[in-house]
């Protein structure tokens, strides 16, 4: 490596080697994908959103344009900048540009304001930011102010689908009038990252606080994307629906990334509407899906289904969440398609069931790692591997797993063992055959007294209920036991739920007592974080509040 960028973590000597020399790495750079999809098919369609269609021939021409452009601009490699774009071309023209010149992308969803946005800039040491002039109801030159009032560092402002301003540049004028001629290619091709470079940095998200972020190199993040798409038969024949938000690192990974490098077509929706993704899905033959189980759940609930021909659907990557039977039964049996149920983690940890796979596997496990080359075990709290089928904490290492959060080493220290294993945080266990299935979160197990509870076995007790449409158990402060076992429950409009017939429900079947909720309460609508996960911050600030104001319970 010709750099090491400070506050990275590099592989370790032994293992960088290794992966190089038996080619697990495949000494691809992110922008090399793009160039080998419009050398074998430069006519083919690639990319669509509401207002634009490329084929990989022009994506990688307003690429090109645009990358000498950032040079131009001052823009150098292993310099951050901010991505914080939707689901539009645009974020194809901008990351890939980035990357050509050997500069990192700092990935934001769409929806980050001053606060997420101040934090990463100062934890980054980001200097350029490409983001909409105006994006739906959402004004951002008055967040640009904001955010540069904080971070003079901040050189580069670059507006998608606007104008240039007072010290910001527009995305469009710089593409369009910068010409590709024999000299300025040969001057962008000298820029070629190596790829054991960071290329990427992902906030982790989630309900933590702010974000930490996670650095992956060109050939970790190309090692990761090929062998998940190679597990679920995705390839140049599908067109790929991504409406989950581009910042997600499901929607990144297994949708983009993936599908650049087995040259997929990729449609861009800025919307999860379940009516525009009907109408998408119907007018483009969209043949896969990769978003998470709510968003499949609304799909397969949605009143107006069937007025749309969705006969072009056969497959849908599901991950991000629990995927349950009654979703994974609904969606085969009603749209016809193939559900693989995954699991993954902006830190590389990438696994989902195969198309082989009998129901019963799809229901109960997420199924076996993708690339066959990172290694997945359990260990015990004293750090033990465990036998086959016993639950304990899920560790992974290997050439699609990140080694270490960014300029973050106390972190590093909680969550890495001596020999490099990453902690997932995840209770699972392995069998024989190396599925996997999950059984809980450490940090959201609950410790009642000294014992620990799951809160995802409890969640999956009462959503067998019919009239529960969703459910987040999380752990309630308790001042004798530390904490007790709280349930938010969205019940069926017009149902009559309490609290006695949940409980009466889960002892029939055959619930334990700690598996019993000491309190529930019943929500209109849960609350979801910008990945579409249940927001189990909320309900936990949301519970301290009540047990404030209610200090009789």
């Amino acid at each position: 490596m010709k750099d090491i960028l400070e506050g990275f973590v590099p592989y370790k000597d032994e293992d960088a080697e290794k992966y190089d020399r038996l080619r697990w790495w495949p000494g691809l750079t992110l922008g090399d994908l793009l160039d080998k999809a419009a050398d074998i098919y430069p006519d083919r369609e690639a990319f669509a959103d509401g207002k634009s269609r490329l084929t990989f021939q022009e994506a990688r021409d307003k690429v090109n344009r645009l990358a000498l452009a950032l040079m131009d601009l001052g823009i150098r490699p292993l310099d951050r900048v901010l991505v914080q774009l939707p689901n539009w071309n645009e974020f194809v023209y901008a990351y890939f540009a980035l990357q050509k010149i050997g500069a990192i992308v700092v990935l934001l969803i769409d929806r980050y304001r001053q606060y997420e946005i101040n934090h990463l800039i100062h934890l980054t040491g980001a200097t350029g930011w490409i983001l909409p002039q105006k994006y739906k109801n959402t004004d951002y030159m008055p967040v640009v102010k904001d955010v540069l009032k904080e971070n003079p560092s901040l050189k580069q402002v670059i507006l998608a689908r606007g104008k240039a301003t007072s010290g910001h540049y527009s995305m469009e004028e710089m593409i369009r009038e910068t010409d590709l001629t024999r000299d300025s290619l040969a001057r962008l091709s000298q820029c070629r990252p190596d790829p054991m470079q960071v290329a990427h940095m992902g906030p982790t998200g989630g309900t933590t606080g702010l974000p930490k972020v996670v650095p992956r190199t060109h050939n970790s993040l190309v090692c990761s994307s090929e062998y998940a798409a190679r597990a679920w038969d995705f390839g140049p024949q599908d067109i790929c629906l991504l409406a989950g938000p581009i910042g997600h690192d499901l929607t990144f990974t297994k949708g983009l990334i993936s599908g650049l490098f087995t040259f997929a077509k990729l449609v861009f929706l800025d919307t999860v509407d379940m009516r525009e993704v009907c109408k998408t899905i119907e007018r483009e033959k969209i043949t896969a899906l990769v978003w998470v189980p709510t968003l499949a759940n609304r799909l397969l609930h949605y009143e107006g289904l069937e007025d749309f021909d969705l006969s072009s659907l056969k497959k849908m990557h599901c991950g991000g969440g629990a995927s349950l039977p009654d979703l994974i039964r609904g969606v085969r049996e009603k749209l016809g398609c193939t559900y693989y149920n995954a699991y993954g983690g902006t830190e590389g940890q990438t696994t989902i069931t195969r198309s082989n796979d009998d129901i019963e596997t799809v229901f109960t496990t997420v199924g076996k790692p993708t690339c066959p080359y990172d290694i997945y075990k359990v260990v015990d709290r004293d750090g033990k591997e465990l036998p086959p089928d016993t639950p304990g904490e899920l560790l992974i290492k290997g050439p699609g797993v990140f080694t270490g959060y960014f300029r973050n080493p106390e972190e590093n220290r909680k969550v890495f063992d001596e020999s490099g294993f990453f902690r997932t945080g995840d209770v699972a266990k392995i069998d024989q055959s190396g599925y996997i299935t999950l059984t809980g979160r450490i940090k959201e197990m609950i410790n009642r007294g000294g014992e620990s509870i799951s809160a995802t076995e409890i969640e999956k007790l009462i959503l067998e209920h019919p009239d529960v449409i969703n459910v987040a158990v999380i752990p309630m402060p308790d001042p004798d036991l530390g904490e007790r076992v709280c349930a938010y429950v969205q019940a069926r409009e017009g149902s009559d739920l309490s609290f006695e017939k949940i409980i009466a429900f889960l002892k029939a079947q055959k619930a334990s007592v700690l598996q019993l909720p000491e309190r529930i309460e019943f929500i209109g609508a849960m609350p979801f974080t910008k990945a579409e996960k249940v927001d189990k911050r909320a309900l936990r600030e949301d519970i301290e509040k009540k047990l404030r104001g209610s200090p009789e319970t």
